[in-house]
Formats: structure tokens, sequence, C-alpha cells
């Protein structure tokens, strides 16, 4: 089972932490997680909430369903807005408090995931990623492929989320796109899954002729703005189309540039002449997408700190810094791995 979006469980204060555990116990045996596994999910559940409450005066936690090498997983994401950790590593030892508790928790958390990755600013926050398996990861040396990573998340009391992302590899190219339907609620998923699905059944058409079929394919529904991402192994380039406010950063270690669309509405009006910009691979580069459930300013010195981390994190605190809490929101990070 994987899920197509997040799952927001908010965590104000204790009386939220029996909702939330009962929540996350439920996904986790639906998913077919072993009794052991479940069990270990729940303390860690419980460990996470107890932190983000007790340490960083309330939070979110954020759910997926996920599956890596066809093994089951589970994807918890802690959020607080807390005075944060000056020393993480420090706080990961056992019996190490700043609250006058046993200080097991990150200790804890960290035994039983199988990855668990924290990054934590004095006066700014928290932000704590934990992937749980149901078995062992099996060992794959990496390939000439992408490391993805997305981190979708529906309006506020919505339960339907109008953003949405497909990815595959088709004839050596990696490719991608990127969607916000108009408004929010079941009939702006239903714009962006008709999107997706027209973008999965023409694999051998460029970025241009992608967004031109989404557009024919999506005139029915309330319409969309989304970007078409390409990639081309042999070549080392990137390839790059939208409409509307999908915004595109191409990022690496000397240069950083942006990918501009065309102005429209995908289903309603786009422009007549479609053509997508390209950009070279570097090393060390990444892809950041997000719709604009988002705000455009980045902390710069914050966006380079994360490079180091897991990309789920870096998208969770993109999450914590930008979001205007008033749309769906989506953040796609993408990396190639040479």
């Amino acid at each position: 089972m994987v899920d197509r979006i997040h799952q927001v469980y908010k965590a104000p204060d204790r009386s939220y932490l029996a909702i939330v555990k009962r929540e996350i116990h439920t996904k986790a045996v639906s998913a077919g997680f072993s009794e052991r596994r479940v069990g270990e999910i729940d303390i860690v559940v419980s460990e996470i909430c107890t932190n983000i409450i007790i340490h960083g005066g309330g939070g979110e936690i954020l759910v997926r369903l996920i599956e890596e090498k066809g093994i089951q997983g589970i994807e918890l994401i802690s959020i607080d807005s807390g005075p944060g950790m000056s020393d993480v590593n420090k706080m990961m030892t056992d019996g190490v408090s700043t609250k006058n508790t046993l200080g097991q928790g990150l200790g804890a958390i960290k035994r039983l995931s199988d990855f668990m990755q924290v990054y934590s600013q004095k006066d700014w926050g928290t932000v704590l990623l934990a992937r749980i398996y149901n078995e062992p990861l099996p060992y794959q040396k990496k390939k000439d492929t992408a490391g993805i990573h997305t981190l979708l998340v529906a309006k506020p009391n919505e339960t339907h989320c109008g953003d949405g992302f497909h990815s595959f590899v088709h004839n050596k190219r990696l490719k991608m796109l990127l969607g916000d339907g108009l408004g929010h609620g079941p009939q702006a998923e239903k714009a962006v899954l008709t999107a997706i699905e027209a973008f999965k059944n023409s694999p051998d058409l460029n970025p241009a002729e992608a967004i031109r079929n989404i557009h024919t394919e999506t005139k029915k529904t309330r319409g969309l703005v989304a970007t078409v991402a390409e990639y081309d192994f042999e070549d080392k380039t990137w390839s790059f189309c939208g409409v509307g406010n999908i915004s595109t950063r191409i990022n690496s270690p000397d240069n950083f540039n942006a990918y501009l669309p065309y102005n429209g509405i995908i289903g309603m009006n786009t422009p007549t002449t479609l053509t997508a910009r390209t950009f070279k691979q570097e090393s060390n580069q990444y892809i950041l997408m997000f719709s604009d459930g988002l705000k455009s300013r980045f902390d710069n010195n914050r966006l380079m700190a994360l490079q180091r981390y897991d990309f789920s994190v870096m998208a969770a605190a993109l999450y914590k810094d930008l979001t205007r809490r008033t749309d769906d929101v989506s953040v796609v990070i993408c990396k190639i791995n040479t």
C-alpha cells in the first residue's frame, strides 16, 4: 500500500495523543505490518507525540504509507516550532533531557526505526523523519537512476488533495508531472488525477507535447496548472514545460536556475505555442518543484544546510517555513544518482 498524499495529524497538546496514536495504529494494521512491527510503530508514534508536545509546544505529524524495493513501509515526519536543539547528537544519547524526563525518546525512536534523521535549529524548531519497514530492506547498489521525494498535503480540514505528482522512467528518460487543480476539494482532485492519467497513458510525448495532451484530456474538468519535467539519462539534460504557477528551481552547489512556466490554465486556455526549456545536468544538482500552496521566498542559508539531509527532511522544512496554510501543498525534490 502506498499513499498518494501525507495525512496530517495535529498534536497541539496531550488531549490529542490517544486519537493520533489510534489513527496511525489502524493505518499500520491495515497496511499489513506484522504484530511486532505494529507494536514498535506504536512506541515510535508515542515518543514522537510526547517529544513535540513536551519539547516543541505542540506541532504536526505527517504520515504516509510507502513502499521500497517491494517492501511495505511507513513514513513519519514530526514538525514543531519549539526552541529547537543546538546539539542533536547529544540529545540522541539516553538519559539526556532538558525537561526532567528520562531522556530516552529520541534514542528509542532511532533504535526502532530503519531510518531516522533530525534537523533542528535554535529558536526555529525541529523536523524529525522516521521510516519503518515491515521487513529489512535488501542491499542494492545504486544505479544511474533518480531519487525522488514528495510531500503532498491537503488544505486544512479537507480530505481531498487537489495537488498531484507522478513519475516514471521510459526509454532512458525520467518523466515527472506536478499538477495543482484549481481551487481545492474533490473537483480539484479530479482535475489533477485526470491529468496524471493522461500523462501516464502517453509516455512517448516530450514535455511540451505532454502538456498539450493533458490540456485536451482535462477540458471537462475545472482545469489545473502543471509542469512536466524530463531527464535524459544519455544526454544528461533536463527539459521542462509548464503552464501556470508551479515553481521549478534547478539547484547545484555552483549554480541556480529557475524555470518560468507559461501563463494560462490547462484545460481552459493555454498558449498556442509551447516549447520546452533545457538545462544541462550538473554535479550534485537537485530539482525542486512546488505548488502555490507555498510562498516563493526561501531562506537560502537553511536551504544550503539542508542539502546534507534526506530530501524528505528538506521538503518538511520547506513546508514548515513556507506553507500558507490556506491551500493544498506539494513539494517535490529530485536528484539524479550518478
